[in-house]
């Protein structure tokens, strides 16, 4: 599967933003569980939200608890992100990913996944 994530801008400090992840290919979205990771200038890459294929299991990094709502709409192939209370240090490259079919799990690191979006940038100001 092939995944073209979308939604980042600018946005104050408080505010919200959605974003999308669409998902092409032979492989259906539909079959992979997904999952969220964010990478900030000068820092590694960190895990954010993830969801189980069905949509029935959900996780977040600490950070975000609370403030972003991990979703998928499988009969379009898309994947969301919705953040709410946004934060400076949310600042950051958004990645969506799509888990190896088969993993018995929910997917929380990068090695759980194969396929990776290009990247939206989400930057907020305060």
């Amino acid at each position: 599967v092939q995944l073209q994530a979308s939604g980042g801008g600018l946005v104050q400090a408080g505010g919200c933003l959605r974003l999308s992840c669409a998902g092409s290919g032979r492989t259906p979205l539909n079959l992979h569980g997904m999952g969220w990771f964010r990478q900030a200038p000068g820092k590694e890459r960190e895990f954010v939200a993830a969801i189980t294929l069905s949509g029935a299991s959900t996780a977040y990094a600490d950070s975000v608890k609370g403030r972003f709502t991990i979703a998928r709409d499988n009969a379009k192939n898309t994947g969301y992100l919705q953040m709410n209370s946004l934060k400076p240090e949310d600042t950051a490259v958004y990645y969506c990913a799509a888990a190896h079919l088969g993993l018995p799990r929910i997917g929380l690191k990068g090695e759980d996944f194969y396929s990776w979006g290009q990247g939206t940038l989400v930057t907020v100001s305060s």
